[in-house]
């Protein structure tokens, strides 16, 4: 008789966590339905926090997510950030298989900065690249230290989470745009996705599920809040008060002299930001010749219509707001769609 393994009702909960908060999302089986989708605010802490401190600030985090919840079950996937993961782009000659793995390997031994013994090494193939006379395989490289992968499964299961996969932003980031992209003309096309966290920006390239560059860029929510303590002459709690409070408001609900004040603030970071993607962009063009970038997709909590628009109109980029949940039925009200864009790409890992 042959049996048939049942399909999976639920999908496991995507749990990313970030700088100030945790989101965690889950989908049905077949992701065409929103389980649940909960944030929590992390209490901040200061920069003498232990390592045992930082932990149990996300396990009571993560409690508090789940509590009252409607989480089926409790399969996790969990995602490495960029501080844990050392990321490099490598160019190695065209191989497949055990070659290709050699390779990859030779190239990480110089430029992981913790022993290859101590790690645990992922990469991803690129696109070919053009190097002299030479076609060669461009390659991007994950590695992690064993221990700082052992201390994020340890933090998730004392939340009464079961981990069963660990996954990397970029590659959530990807299942979450293809989730939105879906027609035939998305596949073929080009993007730059730009998630804005409070730390740290991921510019990625894509080409439907397929990643053909990722870098991050040290420009994020927290350089915005400095620049407005700046020019506003205010400690820097309240300029993220300040901010906050009138970004998360309708436009016609805005006071404008404060939003005229933000602005002014915060233009030269967005510029900045600007001339960091157009850089991507234009090693792309170098790199990857062919097709262009015909859109950008801006996601992460930072990710407001004001910066889409200011940052799209210097690229030169048609540029939209990311939605993980868009054409799913029933989707409350969870602030900003873009910030969800990582747990629900790890919510959509697929599992053997």
């Amino acid at each position: 008789m042959v049996r048939w393994l049942p399909k999976r009702r639920f999908s496991p909960i995507g749990v990313d966590i970030g700088a100030r908060a945790l989101k965690l999302v889950q989908f049905s089986g077949d992701h065409s339905r929103l389980i649940d989708a909960a944030r929590v605010e992390l209490p901040a802490l200061s920069d003498q926090a232990t390592p045992e401190q930082q932990a149990n600030r996300i396990v009571e985090g993560l409690k508090r997510g789940l509590d009252d919840r409607d989480f089926r079950g409790r399969e996790a996937v969990l995602c490495l950030n960029d501080k844990q993961l050392c990321l490099q782009s490598v160019r190695v000659p065209k191989q497949t298989g055990a070659s290709l793995d050699q390779h990859v390997a030779q190239e990480a031994v110089s430029r992981v900065p913790f022993g290859i013994d101590e790690a645990e090494i992922r990469y991803l193939e690129a696109a070919d690249v053009r190097q002299g006379d030479q076609t060669l395989r461009e390659v991007i490289v994950f590695a992690v230290q064993r221990t700082v992968l052992q201390q994020a499964l340890d933090t998730v299961e004392r939340a009464k989470l079961h981990p069963v996969a660990v996954d990397v932003e970029p590659a959530a980031l990807v299942r979450s745009y293809t989730l939105q992209f879906r027609r035939e003309d998305d596949k073929l096309a080009r993007a730059l996705l730009v998630h804005i966290g409070y730390t740290r920006t991921a510019a990625l390239i894509v080409q439907a599920d397929e990643l053909l560059f990722v870098k991050y860029i040290d420009i994020g929510g927290q350089s915005f809040d400095q620049a407005v303590a700046r020019h506003l002459k205010m400690a820097l709690p309240d300029a993220v008060s300040l901010r906050k409070h009138n970004g998360d408001r309708r436009a016609e609900l805005q006071d404008p002299e404060v939003a005229k004040s933000v602005a002014a603030a915060t233009r030269p970071i967005v510029e900045r930001l600007a001339s960091e993607l157009a850089m991507c962009v234009r090693y792309h063009s170098v790199t990857f010749r062919g097709q262009p970038i015909v859109r950008m997709v801006m996601s992460g909590g930072e990710a407001t219509p004001q910066l889409v628009e200011a940052v799209g109109k210097q690229l030169d980029l048609k540029c939209e707001l990311s939605d993980p949940f868009r054409g799913l039925p029933q989707i409350p009200n969870v602030g900003r769609k873009g910030q969800w864009d990582v747990a629900a790409g790890l919510a959509m890992r697929e599992l053997n």
